[in-house]
């Protein structure tokens, strides 16, 4: 379970990011020291994203709020937001009592100059939505074992 709050960390560092074709740009206060998650939701399989969380107040649209898209599974309160000139989710949102409530999900790799395989990976079992049994550091099945 992750806690949302703002924090305070010494690692927490100002990162710019966006899209490929650059119509979107963000920024977000993250601590990349700490650990960046995948899950094997069926989304998040077939987008393949390293993903941070972030409190609502840690993350800014700078540009290309009307390039944006949304893209949400059935009446999920969870989306994902992509330009709609070159088709990458640049970050989503919504609420997941489990990760504390309200939150954006940054796209890691859309942040510019931090090299993902440099970073440390927790793995999250959302296909089978067990999101109790919190992260651990091998990636999940996609079928239950």
């Amino acid at each position: 379970m992750s806690d949302l709050a703002p924090k305070t960390s010494s690692s927490l560092k100002k990162y710019v990011g966006g899209c490929h074709c650059g119509a979107v740009r963000f920024e977000a206060d993250v601590d990349l020291k700490e650990a960046v998650n995948r899950c094997n939701c069926t989304v998040c399989t077939k987008m393949g994203g390293t993903t941070t969380q972030v409190p609502i107040p840690s993350f800014r649209v700078l540009q290309g709020q009307d390039s944006l898209g949304e893209y949400r599974v059935g009446d999920s309160p969870n989306y994902r937001k992509f330009c709609k000139h070159c088709g990458v989710q640049v970050f989503g949102g919504g609420f997941v009592e489990e990760m504390g409530g309200d939150f954006r999900s940054i796209n890691v790799g859309c942040l510019d100059d931090v090299d993902v395989s440099k970073l440390t990976v927790q793995y999250w079992d959302g296909r089978y939505n067990n999101w109790e049994a919190g992260p651990r550091p091998q990636a999940w099945p996609l079928r239950a074992e």
